[in-house]
């Protein structure tokens, strides 16, 4: 079974329980692959980026495997607004969030609502220079585990939709992104849109952020943030101190 998102924004769950936690976000227009049932659950796998979790089933809108097959190889189409709204003929009016997918709105088969949207759209890859300017559009957007909006959203989930955005696929968590690109040797080497990754004491990566000219980095540590970067990892100038260890810095494109 196949399935796709059609509402604004649907919890992705570790376990079949709404006790359980939050692992990740399905944004409005996002097509999954439905992998199992139980109850009132479903196992999916995230077609843009395999990500896997527990969803409720009745949160989302069943479509054909040929749809699902149509969808994935379509461009992908973005809402560019931090919020925007989808319109139906029936004067509903549903809230989406930057980065929620438009592509099948054209599909008759697919947007059985007559969803509509007269917003501002993004698609295609843009430069590389353009992925601080979609950060900032996050800013100060408060940390949620698991999160990937402007309401709430964490250190993968943001430099995976600012790479979106842009045109480019990353997965989603920090220790899965660490293993793209090529490893820079120093900050000095590196240029803003680059990523930098940070672990833990047992040597687990565990943040992510995006790193900016002269030594910034906007990341996700409570709220979408810039602090300085420097080869020790983040110093935050309020708390007066270190506050992750660097990793490694990868140039992703």
């Amino acid at each position: 079974m196949f399935g796709i998102c059609n509402l604004a924004i649907v919890p992705v769950r570790s376990e079949p329980s709404d006790r359980s936690e939050i692992v990740t976000q399905l944004l409005f227009g996002e097509h999954i692959e439905i992998l199992e049932r139980h109850n009132q659950w479903a196992k999916i796998r995230i077609q843009f980026d395999d990500y896997e979790g527990w969803v409720d089933s009745k949160q989302y809108q069943v479509i054909s495997e040929a749809n699902f097959n149509q969808l994935s190889k379509e461009a992908i189409i973005l809402n560019a607004d931090l919020i925007d709204y989808i319109t139906a003929p029936d004067n509903l009016l549903l809230p989406i969030p930057l980065g929620a997918s438009l592509s099948f709105l054209n599909n008759s088969e697919i947007n059985v609502s007559n969803f509509d949207f007269e917003g501002t759209k993004t698609s295609g890859i843009k430069p590389k220079s353009a992925l601080i300017n979609t950060a900032f559009m996050y800013l100060n957007a408060p940390y949620l585990w698991g999160g990937k909006t402007p309401f709430g959203i964490d250190c993968s989930g943001f430099t995976q939709m600012v790479y979106k955005l842009n045109g480019y696929k990353i997965h989603r968590d920090a220790s899965q992104q660490a293993l793209d690109g090529e490893p820079l040797s120093f900050i000095e080497e590196s240029e803003a849109g680059d990523l930098a990754f940070f672990d833990n004491d047992e040597g687990n990566i565990t943040h992510v952020g995006i790193i900016m000219d002269n030594n910034y980095i906007i990341h996700a540590s409570g709220k979408v943030r810039i602090d300085r970067l420097d080869h020790t990892g983040i110093y935050n100038p309020e708390l007066n101190k270190h506050t992750h260890k660097l990793r490694v810095i990868k140039k992703i494109i």
